[in-house]
């Protein structure tokens, strides 16, 4: 009997623990200049604009849902992947409070940065379409748990 609660329990609380990027939307930022889907919220607000006339910035937002991300569009400079995965990862590096990574994948990674004990949690995911490197990163303006941020992360990733 003890053996068939805590089987019931387990499958439960399995059941319960949904990731909340499953429950978002799709959202189309094709009309905002970056011709790709992801999944955010319904609360989302998206904020378009053009930086010094070469890049193009895209900003999902939904705090009440933990949700900013962030998508860079600019020509690439090369087509090779793990060229621009690569530069992206020593970018991260060189910050000041890089603490690891945490999982690397061919498109992307999820990276911890440490502010004294505190553990604050990003990532960066890279697709290249055409000529174009489109490179989604987590909203600077506050920190997020790994949590947050893998919820976000599955959330941008491209079939």
């Amino acid at each position: 009997m003890r053996q068939l609660l805590i089987l019931s329990l387990t499958v439960l609380l399995i059941a319960c623990a949904t990731d909340a990027a499953d429950e978002w939307k799709e959202l189309d930022l094709t009309k905002y200049n970056v011709p790709l889907k992801i999944a955010a919220p319904d609360s989302a607000k998206v904020v378009s604009q053009t930086l010094s006339g070469i890049m193009h910035d895209v900003t999902i937002k939904s705090p009440e849902d933990n949700f900013d991300v962030q998508v860079l569009a600019s020509r690439a400079q090369t087509n090779d992947m793990s060229r621009l995965k690569a530069e992206q990862l020593e970018s991260v590096r060189d910050g000041r409070y890089f603490e690891r990574v945490v999982r690397e994948e061919p498109n992307g990674f999820v990276f911890e940065n440490k502010i004294d004990t505190a553990a604050h949690y990003g990532f960066r995911y890279i697709v290249y379409q055409g000529d174009q490197e489109f490179v989604f990163q987590n909203g600077l303006g506050r920190t997020y748990d790994e949590e947050q941020i893998e919820r976000m992360y599955a959330s941008i990733k491209q079939p």
